[in-house]
């Protein structure tokens, strides 16, 4: 099962950093092993299987979950939050496609060569341009593979009747957001306080969502928002301005 990135103090890319093991309650640390024999001394109730890192406490203090691990919600139970939310509704996409595009009727379509940029209005193209239009912002910023997937391919055609009913889409390239140290997850952030992770199977199918209002998700979910915010590029701008950096 992959480990989901919580988060680092560290700023070149080593350790140390912390993981989350999906499906349990337990974390994982990433640091520099103890050798101190004076220290390993002094441990105790140690079993064969054990070893043992050493983190800065900044890490802990900033990123260490607080709470109890969610549970698995379906979809749905976030739904109101996208009428209730009171400022901002965030999405990071991270996956190289979502088997609810696939699945859809819109998707033949594309594949059969027609003009899907211009989507006449629907449930949620209506409820974003209400919401936009009380001065709350609807956001989200895609990752794109080099090269570029059909299933990316698909939302950066499909993005125009979105960005029209008021959505701000941005793309940024996967190579970058790794080089940024971008979670490798899904979520929806509502008003920097309410966390809503998504959940996938292999064949990209959604299971549901954790939500949570623990601090330090919430917080590092924030912090990540804010990242790739600046280094996004506009839907406008093309999905070849966003491979090149532009």
């Amino acid at each position: 099962m992959t480990l989901r990135f919580i988060g680092t103090t560290s700023d070149d890319g080593d350790c140390p950093t912390l993981y989350e093991i999906p499906g349990t309650d337990e974390i994982l640390a990433q640091g520099d092993r103890e050798t101190d024999p004076q220290h390993l001394a002094q441990l105790r109730d140690v079993k064969p299987s054990e070893t043992f890192v050493r983190v800065p406490r900044a890490l802990l203090t900033r990123y260490a979950p607080r709470t109890a691990a969610p549970e698995l919600e379906p979809f749905s139970s976030i739904a109101p939050l996208f009428r209730e939310f009171r400022h901002t509704a965030w999405r990071l996409e991270t996956r190289r496609g979502y088997a609810t595009d696939r699945n859809s009727e819109k998707w033949q379509r594309w594949q059969a060569g027609d003009d899907i940029a211009a989507e006449t209005a629907n449930p949620w193209r209506q409820n974003v341009a209400e919401q936009t239009a009380a001065g709350k912002l609807f956001g989200r910023v895609r990752l794109i593979d080099d090269p570029i997937t059909d299933g990316q391919r698909f939302l950066l055609a499909s993005a125009p009747s979105n960005v029209a009913a008021g959505e701000d889409i941005r793309y940024l390239t996967r190579a970058r957001a790794q080089e940024l140290r971008l979670p490798d997850i899904d979520f929806w952030l509502f008003d920097s306080r309410v966390l809503a992770r998504f959940a996938f199977d292999e064949a990209d199918t959604t299971l549901g969502v954790y939500v949570t209002e623990d601090p330090a998700e919430v917080v590092a979910a924030c912090q990540a928002r804010d990242t790739a915010w600046h280094h996004a590029s506009r839907t406008a701008d093309g999905a070849g301005a966003v491979r090149s950096g532009a």
